[in-house]
């Protein structure tokens, strides 16, 4: 099954309060790849049910085409859980954000509710990463990925959560949290999904976020999420893959097209040897520029 995880870039994902008219008034307008609404965080108890509603309406009315559509829900075993997810499920976006991931039980409840409402197989999940428990069960967790009946097809940072939820120190250069953030994308990888680093809570800094930016792409992450539009720019040029890049993975493909190379599993490219998981990662890069 191609999905709109495996086919689509991710390299600005902005979160908008559903909640929130002024915001959503402005997507229409915004160069990000991706825009979560967000029925969780950011939107108080006592909106929930507004917020429920604001998201089903400007879906209805105002469907943006120039990104894909994500909608963060509140946890199923929460008070608004159930309804999140029905409504979710009715408004037909790319994929449904689910909160609060401790381990692969949450991601399968999720689908397993998903088809009792002949949910499309299409509609991909998504899981925010931002407990010390999810961060034991990465590996159980991404690879529901590998099965596509799971419907698993990003692994989200919640950096925010992480820092609350373990006491550890947030320094600007976030050291105390990349090795779990390296585990999330070697998890993510592993399992053929992508991964998504977390947010940048300081929007008017834009040297630190560039450097945050810089920082997340080269641990090997697929993009960034986003508090601001003021941050979708530097977000989308740090996460394009350069033309270098974009040339070399050409060049593989290329090459294992060739009627010689039928059938191998490793073939001379460019004065170096490739695998098939090169070709693989080649392909995929390839997709995601829309080439």
């Amino acid at each position: 099954m191609t999905s709109f995880s495996d086919s689509r870039p991710r390299r600005s994902v902005l979160y908008v309060p559903a909640n929130s008219e002024r915001a959503l008034e402005k997507i229409p307008s915004l160069d990000c790849d991706v825009v979560i609404l967000d029925l969780e965080d950011a939107v108080a108890p006592e909106a929930k049910d507004a917020a429920r509603e604001a998201m089903r309406h400007f879906l209805r009315e105002s469907r943006p085409a120039n990104c894909g559509i994500v909608i963060r829900i509140n946890p199923l075993a929460s008070e608004w859980g159930t309804e999140d997810l029905l409504a979710a499920r009715a408004a037909r976006p790319d994929a449904i954000l689910l909160p609060k991931v401790d381990g692969p039980r949450d991601v399968l409840d999720a689908d397993a509710a998903l088809d009792e409402m002949d949910a499309p197989p299409g509609l991909a999940l998504w899981a925010m990463v931002e407990t010390p428990k999810a961060i034991f069960n990465l590996g159980a967790t991404a690879e529901l990925g590998r099965d596509p009946a799971a419907r698993l097809g990003c692994l989200v940072a919640g950096t925010n959560d992480l820092i609350k939820e373990t006491g550890v120190l947030a320094t600007p250069d976030r050291r105390y949290l990349v090795p779990w953030l390296l585990q999330l994308v070697a998890a993510a990888r592993a399992a053929g999904i992508d991964a998504l680093d977390g947010v940048m809570n300081d929007f008017r800094d834009m040297d630190a976020f560039e450097s945050e930016c810089i920082e997340g792409r080269n641990m090997g992450f697929d993009g960034k999420t986003l508090i601001h539009p003021a941050q979708i720019e530097v977000a989308n040029r740090i996460f394009m893959p350069s033309e270098n890049e974009i040339a070399a993975a050409e060049e593989v493909v290329a090459a294992f097209a060739q009627p010689e190379n039928a059938g191998k599993g490793v073939i001379a490219v460019g004065g170096r040897m490739v695998e098939r998981l090169h070709l693989g990662q080649a392909e995929r890069l390839l997709a995601k520029v829309g080439r």
